[in-house]
Order: structure tokens, then sequence, then C-alpha cells
């Protein structure tokens, strides 16, 4: 049931943290990427996918803040998704996050202190630790979906993937693995 006073999430933010690795050890670098598809392919190939050098063509996903090493005060990578301003076309949008491969193989175990936390406004809708897929490289961790209002939900949910960061946002948004 459709209460009309809910306008659903209008603006979200994504907060990743994680602690710098050890002195004499190469850094870590975690980046947030977000996934939108269209109501007539929800569960295939991204309209378009946003991360660390990119923003929605429209503005309305972009990263506000992006670390390349954890060393930041707070909250190390930000991105904002204005959900409410999305085109009527985009009815899903798939949040993940993807450690770079750069300077050694690293899953979430090697990662000191990972945190995720999304929020609407001071409304907290999931934290993450990322300790259901220590052997993953990349994780999704939450789904916001249009209903037929136009009013939009969030469904979090931690999922692993071992795909390089390429194939990672071009899958990240297949159906669910039970």
């Amino acid at each position: 049931m459709v209460n009309g006073l809910n306008k659903g999430i209008r603006k979200a933010e994504v907060g990743l943290q994680w602690d710098p690795s050890p002195t004499g050890q190469p850094p870590v670098d975690l980046d947030i990427v977000a996934t939108t598809y269209v109501a007539s392919d929800l569960y295939g190939t991204p309209a378009y996918a946003v991360h660390f050098d990119s923003r929605s063509p429209d503005g309305t996903i972009y990263l506000n803040r992006d670390s390349k090493d954890g060393k930041g005060f707070g909250w190390d990578e930000v991105m904002t998704l204005e959900l409410d301003r999305l085109a009527d076309r985009y009815a899903r949008v798939v949040v993940g996050v993807v450690i770079q491969q750069r300077v050694a193989h690293r899953t979430f175990v090697n990662v000191l202190n990972p945190k995720l936390r999304i929020r609407e406004g001071y409304a907290v809708l999931t934290e993450e630790d990322f300790g259901d897929v220590l052997g993953a490289t990349a994780a999704t961790v939450g789904e916001f979906t249009r209903d037929e209002s136009g009013s939009w939900d969030f469904h979090p949910g931690i999922q692993g993937f071992e795909d390089d960061p390429a194939t990672f946002t071009r899958t990240m948004g297949r159906a669910r693995q039970s």
C-alpha cells in the first residue's frame, strides 16, 4: 500500500572508509560504484556506471570524495545519488564496492577495518563491514528500485564477486544469487 505522504527515498549518500595500509605496505584503494538500469532491462546491461573517474550523464549520481589509500578523515569516499532527479526510464540503481588490483591481488580480508554506510539525510539505511564477503574482490551492498508510483525504495544485501573492476561494473546488477 502506498502512503500518499511517503515520497520514498529522494537523495541517498554512500560513505566508504578503511584504515591505511601499515607502513611499508602498498596502499589499498577501494572504490564505490553505482550502476543504473532502465525499466525494460532491470537485470541486463547497465545504462551507465558511475565511479571514481565518471559521473552520471545528467549529474544525478556523483562522487564527492575519492581516496586512493584510506588516509582521509571520516569517510574516505562519498557518493551522492539524487534519485528524485533520475529520469523516469531508470528503475533500478545498484551500489557496490570494488578493490583496485593494481599493486597486488587483494580481497576484503586484506583491507583494514572497511566500513560502508548508506543513508538518506540522517537516517541510516544500511551499514556493512564486508565480514560476509572476506574472500571477494568486489561486492554489491544494496539496490534502489523505483515502484509504479515513482517512489524509490532501498533493499540492502551484500553479495561478493571475484571480478576485476571492469567486469564487476558489467555484471554487478545481475539477479542476486541465493
